[in-house]
């Protein structure tokens, strides 16, 4: 019994996934074109048709989502003057790990005068997922950036709640070659439980992040005019010349809504995929 089980394992981790995408953009008179790119594994990015002087990107991972020991990798570079915005064909789904933790690390650089959007549908975790994720971001001081992400604890529609797992976000932005922001947010054990708490989720099933550079007062003035029109918990503030926006719903359609509504006030063109 114990060489199966041992033959089982060995088999599960030889079959991982395995997914990484490096490419730069670049500006050539006034309009965004791709440079270099790498792809390689179960992870895709596809560039639709521009949309002005702006390029579009759209990642697509073949392995059908992320289970226990997968290993994804993005770097992306915007180069001087570029405007490049990012998302994803679909809400990304993190299936149940028996084993070691999904890896998901992305490396972002963004040059004076450029702008990147990052704009992904969904993150869905299901019960008993486990997945560690990783942004490193570096900004030139003229640069700018939207970084939108929105993590969801079980399929609510579907009658579904991560009750079990983990769940590791890391993030650190450095501009002009200086840390001005770095947090670690970790929920695992009894999630569920956790979400319950007032001080955490107060029940809620959807939590998500918007880090605006540059930000300052007049913008999040700007967002708290729709306050009213907020479905679940908003909350905004800005310091070392960046805002942040955290969220927290019930479930995905409301924080969606409600990020929406966000962005509809920073001026920020939503990818098409978010509209369908």
């Amino acid at each position: 019994m114990r060489s199966d089980a041992l033959t089982t394992s060995l088999i599960f981790e030889a079959n991982r996934a395995r997914g990484a995408v490096r490419f730069d953009v670049h500006a050539r008179d006034g309009v965004t074109r791709r440079g270099v790119l790498h792809e390689s594994g179960s992870l895709r990015v596809r560039f639709p048709s521009p949309e002005g002087e702006g390029l579009s990107g759209v990642f697509v991972n073949t392995a059908g989502g992320v289970a226990g020991g997968d290993s994804f990798d993005i770097e992306i570079a915007a180069g001087q003057g570029a405007r490049l915005t990012l998302t994803t064909a679909a809400a990304e789904k993190v299936y149940r790990a028996p084993g070691a933790a999904a890896q998901l690390n992305i490396a972002l650089k963004v040059a004076a005068g450029a702008h990147l959007g990052w704009l992904p549908q969904e993150t869905i975790l299901f019960d008993r997922a486990r997945v560690h994720r990783r942004f490193d971001i570096e900004l030139d001081e003229a640069a700018s950036l939207l970084l939108c992400e929105i993590v969801v604890f079980g399929r609510t529609a579907m009658g579904e709640r991560m009750e079990q797992g983990e769940f590791i976000d890391r993030w650190r932005l450095r501009r002009g070659g200086k840390l001005v922001f770095a947090e670690t947010v970790r929920l695992d054990g009894n999630i569920g439980a956790k979400l319950g708490r007032s001080a955490v989720a107060k029940g809620g099933a959807a939590i998500g992040t918007a880090l605006i550079v540059p930000g300052d007062e007049p913008l999040i003035e700007r967002i708290r005019e729709a306050s009213e029109s907020f479905a679940g918990e908003v909350g905004i503030s800005a310091w070392n010349g960046f805002a942040m926006a955290r969220f927290c719903a019930q479930d995905a359609a409301r924080l969606r809504a409600d990020m929406m509504a966000v962005l509809a006030r920073t001026g920020a063109a939503l990818p098409r995929l978010w509209l369908s």
